[in-house]
């Protein structure tokens, strides 16, 4: 049995759907908070509660006599930990709500996890707890000690509460670094999906350091898929690990950090471009200067994931946002 927490949300649902169609018991929590629309996620939910293989629970990760009693009910083997509080620039209006969601709530789900001595604890971290490294493409080697916004802050340290988890209580831990995903039933905050909108609405729409900024959008199923593999193999200590030398992408415990990324940065203007290729009209464009917490450029070192699943992350950025744009009309009626 398998818990994904944040099941409403846009990876979760897409996970829950994959790990339903493979015929695994799934529960399901998300607190339906209000950042971005909560019919969407009540929609979402509405393709996965028919399942009889699906328990859902509306629990905030903030209430952990309510995490408890989850885990006290069901025998679960692996918790894929999705949930938290997202957005870089959200974080410079609402700080509290990343404390409350990243730390509190990943303490209390990873205690729960550490308690019922599961098999496999995965969770997602994030492409921005690079900050502004300028070595491309961002390893999972690479340090990540200067996070410039607040999300990624809490994200990193995560990362190494999971660590002190798998050190300590020799919980086996993932983390997974995602790179900036979209598809259908994506997140309406995110820059493809507000752009999207804007320009089938006639809208104008802004674009930051003349739409220079250069991403590793990465399709969904590619997401759903690196996740299901890593799921199923869970880390032991690595014997070679070098204490000198330490790499923060392994440990002397079972733990390890890996991308999950489409390894091809492209610049944000063509992800305009393509936009208004699929929605055929053209775009109104408002130019701004780069804002705090952005960085320059992400892109993925996919090597480690390759090598352990033999899976490479590769739907072409034109491919996927045909999807999301039919998937958008659809929904929207647009």
């Amino acid at each position: 049995m398998i818990l994904v927490t944040g099941a409403a949300g846009f990876i979760g649902f897409h996970l829950c759907q994959r790990l339903l169609s493979q015929g695994h018991e799934v529960i399901g929590l998300d607190n339906l908070n209000d950042y971005y629309s909560v019919d969407l996620k009540q929609s979402r939910l509405a393709q996965l509660t028919p399942h009889g293989n699906f328990q859902f629970y509306t629990i905030d990760l903030a209430d952990q006599a309510a995490i408890e009693d989850v885990f006290s009910k069901h025998t679960l083997t692996t918790v894929i930990h999705l949930a938290a509080q997202a957005g870089v620039r959200y974080s410079l209006q609402n700080p509290q709500s990343y404390i409350s969601s990243n730390l509190v709530g990943f303490f209390h789900v990873i205690e729960a996890a550490r308690a019922k001595q599961v098999v496999h604890f995965v969770f997602a971290s994030t492409s921005s707890v690079y900050g502004s490294n300028t070595k491309m493409p961002f390893s999972t080697s690479d340090n990540t000690d200067h996070p410039v916004s607040l999300y990624a802050a809490t994200k990193k340290s995560n990362e190494a509460i999971a660590h002190s988890y798998a050190y300590m209580h020799g919980l086996p831990v993932t983390g997974l670094r995602f790179f900036t995903v979209y598809g259908p039933w994506g997140r309406p905050d995110m820059a493809y999906f507000l752009f999207a909108d804007a320009i089938a609405k006639g809208q104008p729409l802004t674009l930051f350091d003349q739409g220079l900024l250069r991403r590793d959008f990465t399709y969904i199923d590619d997401i759903v898929e690196g996740i299901v593999r890593i799921a199923q193999q869970p880390p032991s200590a690595n014997q070679d690990y070098d204490r000198s030398h330490p790499d923060p992408a392994t440990s002397s415990a079972p733990y390890r950090v890996l991308n999950i990324g489409n390894h091809t940065p492209v610049p944000v203007k063509d992800l305009v471009a393509l936009l208004e290729e699929a929605l055929g009209k053209k775009a109104n464009i408002i130019h701004a200067p780069m804002q705090k917490g952005d960085v320059e450029a992400t892109f993925a070192d996919v090597d480690p994931l390759t090598l352990l699943t033999g899976f490479k992350p590769q739907t072409p950025l034109e491919v996927g946002i045909r999807n999301f744009v039919s998937w958008y009309q659809a929904y929207y009626q647009m």
